[in-house]
């Protein structure tokens, strides 16, 4: 952070007497939230003349607050649940009954030029194999659902359903990133921090953006917080992260021995001499969204807490998201908190379903059938009651719900005593709701046996540009400059999904 001059001998104040670091640590704007809000950025001065989006002039004030997007919108807010190790295809939302024939045969059977190497353990490969699941249609639109996703079924009305999804990376890391930030690397930012970036934050008291992790000590997903990164863009859009265990935000309580009143002087005092500096630097446009974010953090002690009380909710309500059913409990509680954080303003929640890799995670290697049955009935429940929830509120239609993860995986045996699925990038799924979607269909589609996609291909590029563009925002004019270019999410590639947008 960078230091603060001392004031000239005409004012009062004796910051010699004041540790800069206790003052900030007392204020309750710890490192831990320092990090929510970029106060230790020094790069990438905040002015509107780094910006390509709509008009920004109040970025030099506080940059959260609302923009207008590049034309109307039809969604204002995201829910990303993320499913994290990579869904099989062929048994949730892309049924094969081909399988069934092709069950035992080897794949180079259907396709010659199988590579053994499209997954991770070239050595493993099995023949192919069919679904442990029984699928039944289900919905007006009848679409096949797997046994485990009894609860989802009821709602794949209101959802559309990507077929032909397909990446680069057979790799967690480099895919977790590609899908999470467009690029298969580390350091560029990610889809929520382009979305507050672009559209800022409905709320004054809570982050823009918020980020959610498997709370059953099972890890974070690979590459860890460079996953909700704001990377090149200010700090302050990088993603909030809500421990799962102990405090959700560190430095959130304020100590005991000090009463508001105090806390309220140190703030005061912080940002006289905030105010100091900036008169010496007039051209540091960013010290005026630092001297912001400490009034964001000591605004969030009273309203962080609430938005994080679950228990207060209707039982009704409670038991609608699953919480007190010990097998998805963890999950309801995180999915009402993301109804919570979006009812309250926040602009992109993201959840992620799984640690780190193997049966930890959806990254089924071995087991698929116990391995997905156990994270489906996970999450099957909480997320549809945050889909009812949403829509009894009025809130699904302009609220996105994303259901994706980071690649697909093949549809052969993984050999075994019980037998997986490896990594397959050329095929996954994903489903989105809500926020001007048009339920109840399947976009494009993958080869018999849902190995390639086949028909309307979709690749990560295009499902972040039909993710902005459902909020309002062009992907090819949100841009930031950086090193002498002008990056954007969707690089220089990127086509929106006309179809799925009602």
């Amino acid at each position: 952070m960078r230091n603060i001059e001392q004031p000239s001998d005409e004012t009062s104040i004796d910051t010699s007497l004041i540790p800069r670091r206790s003052l900030l640590g007392r204020a309750g704007a710890g490192f831990g939230l320092l990090g929510l809000t970029g106060l230790l950025q020094r790069e990438n001065l905040l002015s509107s003349a780094n910006v390509a989006a709509a008009p920004l002039a109040s970025r030099a004030l506080n940059p959260l607050a609302p923009q207008d997007p590049h034309f109307e919108p039809k969604a204002t807010r995201v829910i990303w649940i993320f499913i994290n190790g990579g869904p099989s295809p062929v048994d949730t939302w892309n049924h094969r009954p081909a399988l069934d024939k092709w069950n035992g045969k080897s794949i180079k059977e259907f396709d010659s030029g199988f590579d053994n190497t499209t997954g991770f353990f070239k050595n493993s490969v099995g023949n192919l194999m069919q679904s442990p699941f029984k699928f039944t249609p289900r919905g007006e639109c009848g679409k096949m659902v797997p046994e485990i996703f009894p609860h989802l079924g009821e709602h794949v009305d209101k959802m559309a359903f990507i077929r032909s999804g397909h990446t680069e990376s057979n790799n967690h890391s480099p895919a977790l990133f590609a899908m999470n930030c467009g690029m298969p690397r580390m350091g560029f930012p990610c889809v929520g921090s382009w979305v507050t970036y672009g559209l800022g934050s409905e709320s004054d008291n809570l982050p823009g953006f918020v980020v959610m992790s498997d709370p059953k000590g099972r890890g974070l997903p690979k590459g860890h917080a460079a996953n909700w990164s704001a990377g090149f863009l200010p700090g302050t859009y990088q993603g909030t992260y809500l421990k799962p265990q102990g405090e959700p935000i560190d430095n959130l309580i304020r100590p005991a021995a000090m009463t508001d009143g105090s806390q309220r002087r140190q703030l005061n005092l912080l940002k006289q001499l905030n105010s100091l500096h900036r008169e010496q630097h007039s051209a540091e446009n960013e010290l005026a969204a630092r001297i912001e974010s400490f009034e964001l953090a000591y605004r969030m002690q009273s309203s962080a807490p609430e938005a994080l009380d679950v228990a207060s909710e209707p039982k009704s309500v409670q038991d609608l998201y699953g919480i007190g059913n010990e097998r998805c409990d963890h999950f309801a509680k995180q999915c009402l908190v993301a109804r919570r954080m979006v009812e309250r303003g926040v602009r992109f929640v993201q959840i992620y379903s799984g640690g780190m890799e193997n049966q930890r995670s959806w990254d089924g290697h071995s087991d698929i059938d116990g391995n997905h049955r156990q994270f489906a009935g996970e999450t099957d429940q909480p997320v549809a009651g945050l889909l009812a929830d949403l829509a009894q509120r009025g809130m699904l239609e302009d609220t996105l719900v994303v259901w994706c993860g980071e690649f697909g995986r093949l549809p052969v045996a993984q050999t075994g005593t019980k037998p997986g699925r490896d990594h397959n990038p050329h095929c996954f799924c994903a489903w989105l709701a809500g926020g001007g979607i048009k339920g109840g269909l399947d976009y494009g589609s993958s080869d018999e046996i849902g190995y390639k996609a086949a028909e309307n291909k979709v690749h990560l590029n295009d499902l972040h540009a039909t993710i902005l563009h459902l909020l309002g925002l062009d992907h090819e004019k949100l841009t930031y400059k950086y090193n002498g270019r002008r990056f954007r999410l969707t690089d220089v590639a990127g086509e929106v999904i006309k179809d799925i947008i009602a």
